[in-house]
């Protein structure tokens, strides 16, 4: 009798076990699909800037194909499939900035003016409800173009980027106190062009270039306890195309996803649980680098960026199916 217990609590524990791996699988098994939706109304452009606020996204800034410095905002209302004007950019205009999203405001800042090179550090908050701008404390570090940006709870976090080099310092800012301290330094090299998603209160920071060698590490940050997590490189045998400078990441439902990049079209899904990747459906629009991504529900959306001379402005919406 005991053994058959013992039986029972074995076979249980195990198909509790596979029903959980086998629900694991399934999160990341499906390939997905990509659907052309309304195109961004603003003019193509490439270094744009995107945050989230609720379920709308808010796309704007970046430079056109003549490398003019834009300031406009859209936002995109995913339920309708349609996009409306909001209150542009104040300050300078720019390409290449950082932004995040924290409650129900979007701040962005830092980048270049194209048409001086000039860097740059001031730092903005945009209200939706007032769809008004105002400036907060300057970024804590040097002005700089291609870092990235990303938030964790009421904090935003910026790392990386290039202010004449490459750097690898990060940032943390305190919306309650609109103040800046720094935190520690990103833990791969220096570089410009990286990714990010956020995951279970875990910022993931990944590939990107250092002195023009496309980098495949990716690592989490635990702001609980400010520190860097080496997981799975973003390489191997597998994968057709394992670096990539100026691509995209979201996440949906707790798996981070990697997209576009220079001549790179295929999409790839992050377990940062069997801390592996897995490739979903190829992005379906043309090859571009410095393109937006953003997640808005279960799905992802990539908007703008750059192949040779031409800007786009399509956007694609992606299905994980999961």
């Amino acid at each position: 009798m005991k053994l058959n217990g013992t039986l029972f609590f074995v076979v249980s524990s195990l198909l509790l076990l596979l029903h959980a791996c086998v629900e694991r699988n399934i999160s990341i098994v499906q390939k997905g699909d990509w659907t052309l939706k309304s195109a961004f109304e603003g003019v193509g452009r490439n270094a744009a800037a995107a945050f989230v606020i609720g379920d709308l996204a808010y796309v704007g800034t970046g430079s056109d194909n003549s490398r003019q410095p834009l300031s406009d905002f859209w936002r995109y209302d995913p339920s309708t499939n349609t996009w409306s004007q909001w209150a542009n950019f104040p300050a300078k205009a720019r390409s290449e900035a950082v932004t995040f999203s924290v409650g129900t405001k979007g701040y962005l800042g830092a980048g270049v003016d194209q048409t001086t090179g000039t860097l740059l550090k001031d730092f903005y908050q945009y209200d939706p409800v007032t769809n008004a701008w105002k400036r907060v404390a300057d970024f804590g570090g040097s002005a700089r173009r291609s870092a990235v940006a990303f938030s964790v709870g009421s904090s935003g976090f910026v790392c990386t980027g290039n202010d004449g080099r490459e750097q690898r310092d990060m940032w943390q800012y305190n919306t309650d106190t609109d103040t800046w301290t720094r935190k520690a330094d990103f833990g791969g090299s220096a570089r410009v062009g990286a990714a990010t998603f956020v995951i279970n209160n875990r910022g993931y920071v990944g590939t990107g270039a250092t002195n023009s060698v496309n980098q495949t590490d990716l690592w989490a940050y635990d702001p609980a306890n400010d520190s860097w997590t080496k997981r799975q490189d973003f390489s191997s045998a597998a994968l057709t195309n394992s670096s990539r400078v100026y691509g995209v990441g979201f996440a949906i439902d707790g798996i981070g996803y990697l997209a576009t990049g220079a001549g790179a079209t295929d999409v790839w899904a992050y377990d940062p649980v069997g801390d592996f990747w897995v490739d979903k459906a190829a992005f379906d629009g043309t090859s571009r680098s410095q393109a937006v991504g953003f997640a808005i529900g279960s799905k992802g959306y990539i908007t703008t960026g750059v192949n040779g001379s031409t800007s786009f402005s399509d956007l694609w919406a992606f299905d994980p199916g999961l």
